[in-house]
């Protein structure tokens, strides 16, 4: 129940006073006065040193504090408590926001707080002031430098209690070197950051060349310096903004191509200004969610404190990454815009101002700071002076000083004598009678000479200065070189004058790679690759180890092909995920290729034999196995990514597969024994993929086949080589022996064949066997190319000794595509 009240009568002496005013007067006087406060005590910051209040207060605090670059770090609490309670009767969140981008590497050119703690991101936000810890950096003791000596003026805090500095000094041009950002009511200032270095230089050349043109300084300041670099892409817009104030560039993160496991991946090193990695992810994700890009397999933020910024994006097979990177920007903040409106307070108006006219009022303002010190400095050496020059006319009759102090009544009295007798001032006479009995020495005498001499030639060089206004610039000029030398690090951003020809380079570059022709290829060491082509590369001479290609299929790059093994499975490999040989390659050199193991799962002992087009058409693939089966297998493709292509019996395994062309081709075996049988494909019934295929060399006790091949009989050789089957491997002594096969008749399948080589004492088998085309050379074991004999008839002895087992040669795709490729046995 609410309680009931009684109005209380107003006294007899009341004198009611109504005054009526204007709602639209009192609005208008009460938005003035806030935009007059806004403006001037809060978001705009002075010309001359290029800080807002708050930061001023912030840096002048923490000087008084005396929180050098070589005292300890203190509380952030703690310093943003007194500035609040001394100077700035605002929040503590507004004045600990200032102090923590004061601290952040990445906001700052030149940070001015040496931050402690977690000073934040550029996506997320700084702890809280009770847990980092600050100081000042060595610029801000630049800053402050000298404001003890009346280089500036002072006027009352909030409260008339203390006083606080107009403007400080600013030895640094710190309002271009690391601009600022502000809203007000009614108008707003972005300014982007510059180079140190580069600021000096122009103010330099300023101060000897006063009438120097835009363009002049241009050559000194060509553009801004972006504290978390990237690229400037466009200077036309910079040139408006240091002419007029106004003008907007764009920037471009850093980016390079690089090959990131079985992917190509684009790894951003460096974003534009104000852009952090979770707002690129972010954007990233929602264009792939909602279909608006493609190729983007996945995106990882590598980012930490050792490598620093470090973003992986991962391209898709089939997609062209430099096409991919224009999207980026496009269509991310990967590439952005940065509107420059140069707006700061001089002679407390704001106004809009070009580059000569920012480094004209920081230049004013350096003249005036240090005609002020040089003032101040000239006074206090003055004063001592006179005090030295008085201590000196004592020093000359000191029995007689003494004397006079002796018969002195009092302090007084003492001081209105040596004033007489000597023809002192109050002040020397006061020196003097303050002066402790040490300094009487003759020593004491010998050093207030030098310091007398000293003196006077300190207070004529500040005369000088003074006096001169060509001196006062040349010492400005020293000092800004000073500052440029210590404070100066090299530029960070990369001036682009336009995106050019790269650009529409990459716009008529499609997103998607071409379905071009091709070739894939599998090497010898089990290595996988395709081509940029469709030209099958000669034989070069140079080549690498373990380069030799065994097998060659002609395909397109978006295709797909298969591998057979020596289980008789044969597994789908899209080629697209296999990486690209240069186009330049003359010899296949597969050494930057792909591991098979890294992307087919094949068994323990089981290994890849020879790639096939998987076309659904044609006299499909001819399969030779260890126990002399033949098959010939049905072209046909089946909806998984693997499936057999023989059922072999226990023990068994294919030791040759080839895809025959045009169903003619000569089928051979080659034996551990030196039996060689061959007959004609057509003779071999195609079988369907479950078939366990059909006789086709008949062994002899303890007979094994060693060689499988498919070839045109024309211009075709044997190569084999013989051993000891009881010695190990790579260390039997062998021969080498080359012989045209045409001299070899042919026999009826399922026949032992007939005797192809004829082994010497200590050779019990062969090693090696290949028929074919005749082959450029061999290698052996270790991939090193070895010089095969020539080719000797069928009888002619057992070859020439071998020096190393032979390992592969060329051969079998010389048959079915017209050259020369070297394949591994």
């Amino acid at each position: 129940m609410a309680r009931r009240t009684t109005k209380q009568p107003p006294p007899e002496d009341f004198e009611e006073h109504i005054l009526d005013t204007d709602i639209r007067d009192e609005m208008q006087s009460s938005f003035l006065e806030y935009a007059y406060s806004v403006i001037y005590s809060r978001a705009l910051p002075d010309a001359r040193d290029g800080l807002k209040p708050v930061q001023r207060r912030i840096l002048y605090t923490m000087n008084d504090m005396f929180l050098r670059p070589d005292r300890g770090h203190v509380k952030s609490a703690r310093v943003v408590g007194e500035v609040m309670g001394r100077l700035h009767p605002h929040g503590d969140g507004a004045i600990y926001d200032a102090l923590v981008r004061m601290a952040q590497p990445w906001s700052m050119r030149l940070p001015m707080i040496d931050g402690h703690g977690n000073f934040g991101s550029p996506d997320d936000s700084p702890a809280a002031m009770r847990y980092t810890e600050c100081r000042m950096a060595p610029p801000a003791v630049a800053m402050t430098d000298s404001i003890d000596e009346d280089t500036v003026d002072f006027k009352p805090n909030y409260d008339s209690r203390e006083t606080e500095p107009v403007v400080l000094p600013a030895a640094i041009p710190n309002l271009i070197v690391n601009g600022t950002t502000g809203i007000a009511v009614g108008m707003a200032t972005n300014i982007a950051p510059h180079n140190l270095v580069e600021v000096v230089q122009a103010l330099r050349h300023l101060i000897k060349h006063p009438e120097a043109s835009l363009d002049d300084l241009m050559r000194f300041v060509p553009g801004p310096d972006l504290p978390t670099g990237g690229k400037i892409v466009g200077l036309d817009g910079i040139r408006d903004a240091y002419e007029t104030g106004r003008g907007s560039f764009r920037m471009r993160a850093t980016t390079r191509v690089e090959t990131v496991g079985r992917r190509k991946g684009i790894v951003v090193t460096e974003l534009p200004y104000g852009v952090g990695t979770e707002k690129v992810v972010e954007r990233i994700k929602t264009l792939v969610q909602g279909k608006k890009l493609q190729g983007i397999a996945d995106i990882k933020d590598l980012t930490d404190r050792e490598k620093g910024l470090r973003l992986v994006i991962e391209v898709k097979n089939g997609f062209v990454p430099e096409a991919l990177l224009e999207q980026l920007y496009k269509q991310t903040p990967m590439e952005d815009s940065f509107g420059i409106n140069c707006v700061a307070l001089v002679d407390s108006q704001p106004r809009t101002l070009g580059l000569k006219q920012l480094l004209e009022v920081f230049l004013g303002h350096r003249y005036d700071v240090v005609r002020r010190r040089s003032q101040f400095r000239r006074d206090k050496k003055a004063d001592r002076l006179h005090l030295v020059d008085g201590l000196l006319i004592a020093l000359l009759d000191i029995d007689e000083v003494i004397q006079v102090i002796r018969t002195s009544d009092d302090t007084g009295a003492a001081r209105e004598r040596l004033m007489s007798v000597f023809d002192l001032s109050q002040a020397q006479a006061d020196y003097i009678l303050e002066m402790q009995l040490r300094r009487l020495t003759r020593f004491s005498r010998i050093e207030l000479e030098k310091e007398q001499e000293t003196l006077k030639r300190e207070i004529e060089e500040l005369d000088a200065i003074l006096a001169d206004e060509g001196l006062l610039r040349s010492l400005v000029a020293e000092e800004l070189a000073e500052v440029a030398k210590t404070y100066g690090t090299p530029r960070r951003t990369v001036l682009l004058q336009s995106a050019g020809s790269a650009a529409v380079t990459a716009a008529a570059t499609p997103l998607e790679v071409a379905d071009d022709p091709c070739f894939a290829y599998l090497s010898a060491s089990g290595l996988l690759a395709r081509s940029g082509s469709d030209d099958l590369p000669g034989q070069g001479e140079a080549r690498a180890n373990h380069d030799v290609v065994v097998s060659a299929v002609r395909t397109t790059a978006r295709g797909e092909v298969g591998v057979l093994t020596s289980r008789g499975r044969c597994l789908r490999l899209s080629v697209l995920d296999l990486p690209q040989l240069p186009a330049s390659a003359n010899d296949p050199n597969l050494q930057g290729g792909l591991p098979l193991t890294e992307m087919l799962p094949l068994d323990q002992g089981e290994s890849a034999l020879a790639l096939t087009s998987l076309a659904t058409e044609g006299p499909g693939l001819a399969l030779g196995t260890r126990q002399g089966v033949v098959k010939r297998v049905n072209p046909e493709v089946l909806g998984r990514d693997e499936w057999d292509v023989i059922s072999l019996k226990d023990g068994d395994e294919v030791v040759g597969a080839v895809e025959l062309a045009t169903g003619e081709e000569t089928l051979c075996f080659v034996t551990a024994h030196a039996q060689l049988l061959q007959f004609s494909a057509s003779s071999v019934r195609p079988q369907g993929r479950s078939g366990g295929g059909m006789a086709g060399v008949k062994l002899g006790p303890g007979d094994r086949v060693v060689s499988f091949t498919a070839f045109d009989p024309a211009d075709a050789v044997l190569v084999t080589a013989s051993g000891s089957g009881t010695a190990l491997p790579g260390t039997e002594p062998g021969a080498v022996k080359v012989t045209p096969f045409g001299e070899y008749p042919p026999k009826g399948r399922a026949t032992g064949g007939v005797r192809c080589h004829r082994f010497l004492k200590g050779e019990d088998t062969l090693v090696f066997a290949w028929a074919g085309p005749a082959p450029a050379r061999a290698a052996a074991d270790s991939g090193a190319p070895v010089e095969l004999p020539a080719a000797t008839g069928r009888r002619d002895g057992s070859g020439v000794p071998g020096t190393q087992p032979i390992a592969a040669c060329a051969g079998p795709v010389a048959v079915r595509l017209g050259a020369t490729a070297g394949v591994g046995g």
